[in-house]
Order: C-alpha cells, then structure tokens, then sequence
C-alpha cells in the first residue's frame, strides 16, 4: 500500500508531487497508487517519456494515468512533467550536488580528472546524434534569417549566453545577452524587436524570468532556440526548435562544457552561411581594436586575393 511506502521507503524524497499523492491519496485507486508510487521513483525516465511509456513503469494503461492526473489535480502530460522536473532540479542542494560528484569521482587527481574527461566525452558523443543534427541545421537557419539575436541565460549560463552574443556580434550578427534577473530584465527585453531570434539558455524548473522572456518572445513573433537538457517536453509548442545538450547526471553537478561546444559550433555554422559578411565584420573588428592598440596592426587584417591585372608572361591571366 502507498502508506506503507511512505514510511519505509526514505529513498522518497517529499517533493510537490508527493505532496500532491498525500493529500489526495484516498481518492486514488490502487491501480493509480501503483503508477503513482512508480513516477515517484523513476522521475527522471518521466521527464522524456510519452503517456504510454509512463504508465508502462507499473505495468498500466494511458487511461489509469490520465485517472491518476485527473485526481492529484493535473490538467496536462505537460504540467505533471514539468513539477517531476522541479522536484528533480529543485530538491537537491548545490553542496549535495557537488558532494555527489565528489564521491563518484573520488579524491585521487588522477581518477577525478579521467572521470570528469569521461563524463565530457559522452556529452561530446551525445553532441554527435542524428537528431540533433538536425535541430543544429535548423537553429543555424533561424540565426542567419534573424536582424539580431538575444541570449539569455542566469548564473553559468548567463555567462555563457555574454559569450555567445559577444562571438554572434564578431561575425556579423547584432546581438545582445540577456542575463538580468528581477526588474532589470526589462530594460533588456525593450531591445527586443519583431524579426529578431531568441536564443534561450535556460534548465528546469521553468523559473519567472524564463516565463517573463518567452512571453516577451511570442507578443514580438520571435522564433525561440531553445539550449536546455530539461526543458524541452516542458516547451514543446512554445519554442521552435531545441538543443539538447547534456550536462550531466541531476543529483551531480552540472557541467557546461557541451553547451560551451554547441555555442562554438553555432558561431562557426552562422559565419559558413554568410562568409562574406563573418569576414567583413572580423576585418572592421581589427581595424577598430587597432585603433585602440597600435600593436594589433601587427596582426593586420584579412587579405582578400584580387586578380593580378598584370601576371607574369609564364602563367596565365
């Protein structure tokens, strides 16, 4: 029985959706208790799991979950997904995650540093899936038919997303970091402007600013390119592609070098599909950093290759 579970099982962690079960377990049939109790238990596997799968995880049907929703008060897949999601990114502290991590990587220089090079090359290898190829061809098509480009991120991500409108801006690609929280979000969402591209960094759970933002998105017209490991499900019909770009395990800490590689890679496909203007602006970059510096001329600017009007008489024109 679930009150039997609820006491002997610690492993449980108290988060909003068991809060939910709590409170309406007298109206929950076994059958709905059963799948209820598997949920719990399996958070992660929920997050990406279609209606089917999920009932799947105690051996039911769509229509037992869709009984189960219905009592603790759900109105779509979507919202019990995204609550699972808080629960996941919100019930463990920064010091629990890094302790974890710790523990799985050990004290040892060596070992820790094989584990962490370990964990990023499976990102990298994720990085190398066919469907995300394609959501790669697709966010670089809505970065080169945009006027300007707006990344927002907080914390690590805001940092990111500073770096990712500063390498946008290098090749030719008006952009602008948005990494403000609180009111002083504002000022940065006036710069938005209809024609523009919204590149959204952002992770569960689906916080105010990231609502706020996207809201400013969809009154502009604006095509959402969405970075996040967690949020996709969550946005799904509200962006209009995602990146799906690992971090790592959520009870470990979160490591941000794949979403450093996509970033690089995106800056690199924009500037192929306009050379031209990557080059132009790369050149006026170093003209105006000469300009500061007189050092810098050293490094002197591209040199385009122009016909020769007068070629030597051995080879041709």
């Amino acid at each position: 029985m679930w009150h039997d579970v609820n006491a002997t099982e610690a492993s449980v962690s108290l988060g909003r959706f068991e809060t939910r079960m709590t409170a309406q377990l007298a109206q929950m049939s076994l059958t709905e208790q059963r799948l209820a109790r598997a949920i719990s238990l399996q958070k992660e596997r929920v997050v990406l799991a279609s209606a089917a799968q999920i009932a799947d995880l105690a051996g039911t049907s769509d229509a037992t979950l869709l009984r189960m929703m219905r009592v603790l008060g759900y109105e779509t897949l979507a919202e019990l997904r995204e609550e699972v999601l808080a629960d996941i990114t919100g019930s463990t502290a920064p010091s629990l995650r890094m302790q974890s991590t710790i523990e799985a990587a050990g004290s040892d220089p060596a070992r820790l540093l094989a584990h962490v090079i370990g964990i990023q090359r499976d990102h990298l290898t994720a990085l190398g899936a066919p469907a995300l190829a394609e959501s790669y061809a697709t966010a670089l098509e809505l970065l080169a038919q945009a006027q300007a480009a707006h990344v927002f991120g907080l914390g690590p991500s805001g940092a990111m997303a500073d770096y990712f409108a500063l390498q946008l801006g290098r090749v030719g690609l008006p952009s602008y970091g948005v990494t403000r929280s609180g009111i002083g979000l504002a000022d940065q969402l006036l710069a938005m402007r209809a024609g523009d591209v919204l590149v959204l960094i952002a992770y569960a759970p689906l916080y105010r600013e990231v609502r706020v933002v996207l809201e400013r998105a969809e009154a502009l017209g604006l095509p959402v390119v969405l970075i996040s490991d967690s949020l996709g499900p969550i946005l799904e019909g509200r962006v209009a592609v995602t990146l799906d770009v690992p971090r790592g395990r959520s009870e470990h800490l979160a490591l941000h070098s794949a979403t450093l590689v996509m970033i690089e890679a995106l800056v690199l496909g924009l500037s192929a599909r306009n050379r031209d203007r990557a080059l132009d602006t790369l050149d006026e970059f170093a003209s105006l950093r000469a300009a500061i510096d007189s050092g810098w001329t050293k490094r002197g600017t591209r040199r385009r290759k122009t016909p020769d009007p007068h070629p030597p008489a051995d080879q041709p024109s």
